[in-house]
């Protein structure tokens, strides 16, 4: 490993936690250059969605790249774009009736978030943003002053303004209304809060621990953008495509969102692919106002058509609940076992946050973890959370061989405590 050593930049940091040179990966595991083999727990931080190298979308760009097709194409008109807009159009749209427009702003989550940031403020006139506490939208300078983190905030080098921060759902405890200083401040002529142009929130923060916002609280901000004439902006990067027992995060809510967020699994494979999901009246874009060099990845659109067609009927969705089910009776009881630690844990379908309280503790666990088999990662707050979040294909054996590892590392860290 010494090359990485000697000229990869000192701001890697994912090697550090899993000081090993990966080799192959199938589905819910990956192996290593001396064969050593792996339970996935990470999935690419949510990319990973449908396990990798996944031998449906596998094959669809194999036939793809032995057919020529179009693998780089800005925003030009290409068959296999053409393609994934039908497919996203009949599986998502048309069953949810969601008139949304669909802009593909470049290859990463935080491109999705500046050009929806920037949509906001052009169709509003205004500057400031609403984003809330342990929010994460991104690193590049304007999603980064939404994003709540302080460690990643600090490296930017100048100031990260034009953000109102507030607390997001549960944040100042149970019960308590977190909207109502902003609610009443926004009433207010004389409180210096103007309106803003959009409200940002993830219905999960996943990095930012795995909350869960309550559908009566995303409702009510939704209602307070509608009611100051803001954009509602839900960033789903993180836990769309499957991942909560639905495609959307917010299916089933009634949240009606000005504009939806996607990136992450919405690629099927691993290809970098984000998207814009924008209501008619607020596309008020001109023609090359905002562009991306990568905004036209073809091998994008090829496998993201084909992990479309997971949901075509309910069958995934189903396994999805139904294991993520399982994996919160099997970290409750994980909980319980250690009752006198005071840990938490938070889940809607295969997303988990097992809230150990402690940065140094989880730190531990995700070492012990991966030295008995099994790739974890914390976050939240410290980075107290060990988050659970497998490829939603994940097979049972391979899903309670990784949660049997996750509780051997716990215990062994608290017995050398």
């Amino acid at each position: 490993m010494d090359i990485f050593e000697r000229r990869e930049s000192q701001v890697r940091a994912y090697c550090r936690t899993y000081p090993t040179v990966f080799t192959h990966a199938k589905n819910a595991r990956i192996s290593d250059r001396s064969g050593r083999s792996y339970v996935d727990f990470f999935a690419g931080a949510g990319v990973l969605n449908f396990g990798h190298n996944n031998e449906r979308i596998k094959q669809a760009l194999i036939d793809y790249l032995q057919a020529d097709g179009v693998v780089h194409s800005l925003d030009m008109y290409t068959e296999a774009k053409e393609r994934f807009l039908e497919a996203f159009e009949r599986t998502l749209l048309e069953p949810r009736q969601l008139p949304h427009r669909i802009q593909f702003p470049g290859p990463t989550g935080t491109n999705a978030v500046e050009a929806a940031l920037k949509l906001a403020r052009k169709a509003t006139g205004r500057t400031s943003i609403v984003a809330f506490t342990d929010g994460f939208h991104g690193m590049t300078l304007g999603a980064l002053a939404c994003t709540g983190n302080g460690v990643h905030r600090s490296a930017a080098g100048v100031s990260l303004d034009h953000v109102h921060r507030v607390p997001f759902d549960g944040y100042l405890g149970e019960g308590v209304d977190t909207l109502l200083p902003l609610r009443r401040a926004l009433a207010d002529p004389s409180s210096g809060l103007t309106p803003p142009a959009a409200f940002i929130l993830e219905t999960i923060q996943a990095e930012g621990g795995v909350n869960v916002a309550r559908p009566e609280w995303l409702r009510q901000v939704r209602e307070l953008a509608r009611e100051y004439g803001s954009l509602f902006i839900i960033d789903d990067i993180q836990v769309a495509c499957g991942r909560t027992g639905s495609y959307f995060s917010f299916d089933g809510l009634d949240l009606d969102p000005d504009v939806v967020l996607l990136a992450k699994g919405l690629g099927g494979y691993g290809t970098p692919i984000s998207a814009l999901l924008i209501k008619p009246e607020c596309d008020v874009w001109a023609p090359g106002e905002h562009t991306g060099t990568f905004r036209g990845q073809g091998l994008s659109f090829v496998a993201g058509t084909e992990a479309l067609r997971y949901f075509e009927n309910d069958d995934l969705c189903a396994e999805v609940r139904r294991k993520g089910s399982h994996t919160h009776e099997q970290l409750a009881k994980l909980v319980q076992k250690h009752s006198d630690r005071g840990f938490a844990l938070r889940s809607k379908g295969m997303i988990h946050g097992l809230d150990l309280g402690d940065g140094s503790l989880a730190s531990q666990v995700t070492q012990a973890a991966f030295e008995r088999g099994l790739v974890i990662a914390p976050c939240g707050p410290g980075g107290r959370v060990m988050k659970v979040i497998a490829p939603l294909t994940i097979e049972e054996a391979e899903l309670d061989e990784g949660l049997g590892i996750l509780e051997t590392a716990l215990d062994a860290t608290l017995a050398n405590a």
